[in-house]
């Protein structure tokens, strides 16, 4: 009897003349564009300038894409290196293999200098792109999907993934990782949303939770995969790491909101040069500090003149002449008008 299952795309590129059309670029293109969508929007809510986050992505997405090849490479290197192999092929990313923990780790590094670069703090600029980051790489599982990769065990539930026959893989339906993945991530995004909505996460909390939720996901997630992988006292590395990422995030969290609570007030300083300031001081701001001064003279006369005879004759005299340097002007000829 057949069972329903999701098919898997019978190629994983369309050509449009010489030009290779590939579906697991796309899903990274599309997640990018999504990251940076969503982070702006939530940059500029936290009182950031519109374009900040699409800036600094500039300098982390290219870092990032070159982390994520090289913990994937190094990972797993029998795939590239040693008899019957072609290191070649390591550079052909278009052919799937990005490892997030690379990603992420690399991308930061990106961050930083971009973020360097605009006086910005990395933590703030982190916290307003971590549930862009968990959509972006929700739109990337899709690219596994094209190239019929990630999959877990073999199964006969109604939402199997078919995979055709191919290298190192037999035709059959499997669990579809990369939709559980997928979906995880979707939901990571989603929290961490709502408690940065709720409990004003700040200093790289938000980015924190986004990370330690899904270390959780990609844990048991990861535990389903029969791909070839380097496994750890029978444990597959990526479930290790998985761990260890899990305990250094909630670690900072908490560290974090001890030391620094609350959030940050100012994530993105003036850089106008200060040219609004200058102009206050000069103009408006001048005028009212002259203002100012005259009514503090006329008021230390008055006092003056409640200190007693001996104090007052010497203070009176002189707020008797600042106050007549005060008076406008009065044109010669309005003395002789009164004498008439």
């Amino acid at each position: 009897m057949d069972i329903a299952y999701i098919p898997s795309p019978s190629t994983g590129v369309i050509h449009l003349g010489p030009i290779p059309l590939r579906g697991y670029a796309f899903c990274i293109i599309i997640g990018v564009f999504v990251a940076v969508w969503l982070g702006n929007k939530r940059w500029i809510a936290r009182g950031g300038k519109p374009g900040t986050v699409a800036d600094i992505a500039v300098w982390a997405v290219p870092f990032g894409l070159v982390g994520g090849r090289l913990y994937h490479v190094i990972t797993d290197y029998q795939l590239y290196f040693g008899e019957g192999r072609n290191w070649v092929d390591a550079f052909k990313i278009w052919e799937g293999g990005l490892g997030i923990w690379g990603a992420i780790a690399l991308g930061a590094v990106g961050a930083w200098i971009g973020c360097r670069l605009r006086g910005i703090p990395l933590p703030a600029w982190a916290d307003a792109l971590a549930p862009g980051i968990a959509l972006a790489q929700a739109c990337g599982r899709w690219g596994n999907w094209f190239n019929q990769e990630l999959y877990g065990r073999a199964t006969d539930l109604p939402w199997a993934v078919e995979i055709s026959a191919g290298p190192n893989r037999d035709a059959g339906t499997y669990h579809p990782t990369f939709l559980y993945e997928s979906l995880w991530c979707v939901g990571v995004a989603v929290l961490v949303i709502w408690a940065d909505r709720r409990f004003k996460l700040g200093h790289g909390r938000a980015f924190a939770l986004y990370v330690a939720a899904y270390c959780v996901g990609r844990g048991w997630i990861e535990y389903m995969r029969v791909d070839e992988a380097h496994h750890i006292l029978g444990v597959r590395l990526n479930v290790w790491t998985s761990i260890v990422v899990f305990v250094l995030a909630v670690i900072y969290f908490v560290l974090s909101a001890k030391l620094r609570p609350g959030r940050e007030e100012i994530v993105e300083p003036d850089r106008s040069g200060g040219k609004d300031d200058k102009e206050g001081k000069d103009g408006k701001d001048g005028k009212a500090a002259v203002g100012t001064t005259a009514e503090a003279e006329d008021k230390a006369a008055v006092e003056a003149a409640d200190a007693g005879p001996k104090d007052s004759a010497p203070a009176l005299a002189q707020g008797a002449v600042k106050a007549d340097l005060r008076k406008p002007a009065v044109d010669a000829e309005a003395p002789e008008a009164d004498k008439s």
